[in-house]
C-alpha cells in the first residue's frame, strides 16, 4: 500500500466564480501531483476544530504541511505588525495541533514555505513578520518571476538530510515575507540564503522533520532535486508506517 499523506487544506476566503462559497476548501493541484508521482496517497484534511485531530491520526502516514496565508502572530506571544499579510486563525489552530500531535504519534513531515513556518511556531519557533524586521535580509525573497523558476542560491549543511537530497547549493524559487526568527529547540537550520534567512530546518534527534522556505511543487517536473525531497518524504513516510506496524501491540490483560 501506499504511504498515505495528509495535506490540510487551504481555504478560499472570498467567494469565487467556480464556486460561490465562502471558506471553502481547496488544495494545490501541483502539490496533489507531486505526492503522486512520488508514491505518496494524498489524503485531504479539511480545515477543521482542533480538537478532530486525533481523529485523523490513524487516517495517514506522513503530513505535508503548505504554503498560504501569513500565520497569526498570537500564536507566538506577539501583536501583528504593520507589514503582517492576510491571516486565518482557524487554520493555523487546526494545523498548530496537526502538528504536535504528529510529531507526538511518530508520523513524518515535510513543510513547504508556510508549512516550515507553521511547524516552527507549533514546536515553540518564532518569526519574523516580514523580512523588513530582519537586519540582515537584503535579497529579494518574493520574486516577480514566474514561480516554475528559480531566483536565488542556498547553502546547506552538509551533515544534514538535506545536503544528502540536494546538495550543497541549490538554485530555488521563492516567494515569501514572513521568515523563522527563532529556531524552534527540536529543530536544526540546515539551510539559508545568502543574506541568512533561514530557508530550510530538520528535526535535531531524528528524520521525521524536514521543512523548506522555498516551494518544490512548482519546480519538480523539470528539477530533479525538488522532486527528490518528495521522494525522501514519501519514503519517511512509508518507514515510519512499517515500523508502527511491526511494533508489538499491547495486549489487554482482563
Amino acid at each position: 500500500m501506499r504511504p498515505r499523506i495528509a495535506m490540510p487544506a487551504d481555504t478560499l476566503t472570498e467567494a469565487t466564480n467556480i464556486i460561490n462559497e465562502r471558506n471553502a476548501d481547496f488544495t494545490p493541484r501541483m502539490a496533489v501531483n507531486a505526492v503522486l508521482k512520488s508514491g505518496g496517497l494524498p489524503v485531504i484534511l479539511p480545515n477543521s476544530a482542533p480538537e478532530n485531530v486525533a481523529d485523523y491520526l490513524d487516517s495517514f502516514d506522513g503530513v505535508l504541511f503548505l504554503g498560504g496565508f501569513d500565520v497569526d502572530p498570537t500564536f507566538y506571544n506577539e501583536e501583528p505588525d504593520m507589514n503582517l499579510g492576510q491571516t486565518y486563525i482557524p487554520r493555523d489552530e487546526f494545523e498548530i495541533e496537526l502538528v504536535k500531535q504528529a510529531v507526538a504519534a511518530g508520523k513524518s513531515i515535510f513543510g513547504i514555505c508556510r508549512g516550515m513556518q507553521v511547524i516552527n511556531v507549533a514546536l515553540g519557533g518564532t518569526l519574523y513578520q516580514d523580512l523588513s524586521e530582519d537586519p540582515t535580509a537584503k535579497l529579494k525573497h518574493a520574486q516577480t518571476a514566474p514561480g516554475n523558476l528559480p531566483t536565488h542560491h542556498v547553502t546547506v549543511e552538509k551533515n544534514s538530510r538535506l545536503y544528502k537530497i540536494m546538495g550543497e547549493r541549490p538554485y530555488v524559487n521563492s516567494r515569501h515575507h514572513e521568515a523563522v526568527k527563532l529556531v524552534a529547540p527540536s529543530l536544526n537550520v540546515v539551510a539559508r540564503s545568502d543574506d541568512q534567512v533561514v530557508e530550510a530546518v530538520e528535526s535535531k534527534v531524528n528524520n521525521q522533520i524536514l521543512a523548506v522556505q522555498w516551494h518544490p511543487e512548482n519546480m519538480y517536473k523539470h528539477a530533479v532535486a525538488m522532486q527528490d525531497l518528495f521522494r525522501d518524504f514519501i519514503q519517511r513516510s512509508g518507514a515510519a508506517a512499517l515500523a508502527k506496524t511491526a511494533a508489538p501491540q499491547l495486549k489487554v490483560v482482563k
